[in-house]
């Protein structure tokens, strides 16, 4: 599928980093240098403007080297890029550690799946056909 993208960064394009890869890397553009402190979120420019297709999204999610090792997340995993958005991608980071981490330029900061999306339409009905789970919710398999 191409993508239109503008690349206002001095970076390199969003790209796959093994051949079976789901999602792309994308990097903060940065002026300066941020520091997140513990429990902060703040959202991070990346200079990239893309126009997707129809019928897709853009779904943003941490990277779990980083989420791992420094407890630097994306705050409203997964955020989702509409197809019809051609502002800025910005990326809402958090740091859930103890500590503070700084945020450089070209850091490679979460990465980005594009998504095809259905459109439902909805059916109203008085009552719904039994299933074997029924209404059982949260834990209700245990713990086993």
């Amino acid at each position: 599928m191409d993508v239109k993208i503008v690349n206002r960064s001095r970076h390199p394009l969003p790209a796959y980093g093994t051949p079976l890869s789901a999602g792309m890397d994308l990097r903060a553009h940065l002026d300066k240098p941020i520091t997140l402190k513990p429990l902060e979120r703040r959202l991070v420019p990346t200079g990239l403007y893309m126009e997707l297709p129809e019928g897709f999204e853009a779904q943003i999610r941490p990277r779990s080297g980083l989420a791992l090792k420094k407890g630097i997340s994306v705050a409203n995993s997964p955020g989702t890029i509409d197809a019809d958005y051609r502002g800025e991608i910005g990326i809402i980071l958090i740091n859930l550690s103890d500590v503070s981490f700084v945020i450089n330029n070209g850091e490679r900061i979460c990465q980005m799946v594009i998504n095809k999306v259905e459109k439902v339409s909805w059916t109203q009905v008085a009552s719904l056909e039994d299933s074997e789970r029924g209404a059982g919710g949260f834990g209700h398999t245990g713990s086993q």
